[in-house]
């Protein structure tokens, strides 16, 4: 009886079941909300516009935690750091420009890997041949090395490292686009779609995308942490994002040449903050794992 109520389950149902009944689910649905307050709140939680140069004092620069400003206005929760911002404003516009980044570019790369993967699984032919051999291609090298190089050769900004972080994520959609429409191709709702005369573009969109999108959110859930990671280490080797649009990642690389001298909070405070950012997409990715393919759930 419980097999077959389980079959009758919708998404929905398996989601509030899940997150109600896994700890680790409603941990990380709730840091996730924290994470994206904080990033679409940035301006306003902000004790100050760390960028605003106004604002800054160099007189202030890499106070401890918990010390206050020298005309003795600010409390510097988290500290300062070498040009005297506030590290808590830092770290929120920080995690503002990170998730925006790796959302970005996900959605991007998977609405680029999906409308190619489904062309070369519905036409097949020479088609798929050439669209698969780019992504093998492209698939043979480090995704971090593909970045360095276009980023060398594009230079460093927002709009840079979305075109890196999607050229080196499309292939991944691509494939487990191409593998799903093979498999979906064959069934008997797209030959009677077939044999009705619906266009190949009804055809791919309309039928075979709804039942190609379940494995790809999962994997584009799991993207957005990876492209956070990746612009991060990008950034920090110093040729991500721009010194005036900082992200987690250059914050850390501005305090990684204080850490033996024992400024810590400059380098460690945005790692932490980069660690939870990552650590709760995951968690959140394995539950849409669950719910979108709970055949792969582990019995």
């Amino acid at each position: 009886m419980t097999q077959m109520l389980a079959e009758v389950e919708t998404p929905w149902q398996r989601f509030v079941r899940n997150y109600f009944n896994s700890k680790i689910a409603t941990i990380g649905f709730v840091l996730l909300a924290l994470v994206l307050l904080a990033a679409i709140f940035a301006p306003v939680l902000s004790p100050q516009n760390p960028y605003d140069l106004a604002k800054l004092d160099v007189m202030d620069s890499r106070l401890e935690p918990g010390k206050t400003s020298i005309d003795g206005s600010v409390t510097y929760m988290l500290g300062t750091d070498d040009q005297g911002r506030d590290m808590l404003s830092a770290i929120l516009y920080g995690i503002r420009i990170s998730v925006m980044v790796g959302v970005a570019s996900t959605v991007i790369a998977l609405s680029l890997g999906l409308i190619l993967g489904l062309l070369a699984g519905y036409t097949g032919g020479r088609t798929e041949a050439f669209i698969m051999r780019v992504a093998d291609i492209q698939l043979s090298f480090p995704p971090i090395l593909i970045a360095l190089i276009l980023l060398a050769l594009t230079g460093r900004g927002v709009d840079k490292i979305i075109i890196a972080l999607v050229t080196v994520q499309w292939a991944y959609y691509a494939r487990t686009t191409r593998s799903a429409a093979l498999v979906e191709r064959k069934k008997e709702y797209i030959e009677a779609a077939t044999a009705l005369g619906l266009s190949p573009l009804r055809i791919m969109f309309r039928h075979l995308l709804p039942n190609c999108l379940p494995p790809l959110i999962v994997i584009a859930a799991l993207q957005v942490a990876s492209a956070i990671s990746l612009e991060a280490t990008l950034s920090f080797l110093g040729l991500g994002l721009p010194i005036t649009e900082p992200s987690l990642g250059l914050l850390i690389a501005n305090g990684f040449q204080y850490l033996l001298s024992g400024k810590y909070w400059i380098s460690v405070f945005p790692g932490i903050a980069l660690l939870l950012t990552v650590v709760t997409i995951n968690l959140v990715a394995d539950q849409l794992r669950d719910v979108l393919t709970p055949r792969l759930q582990t019995q």
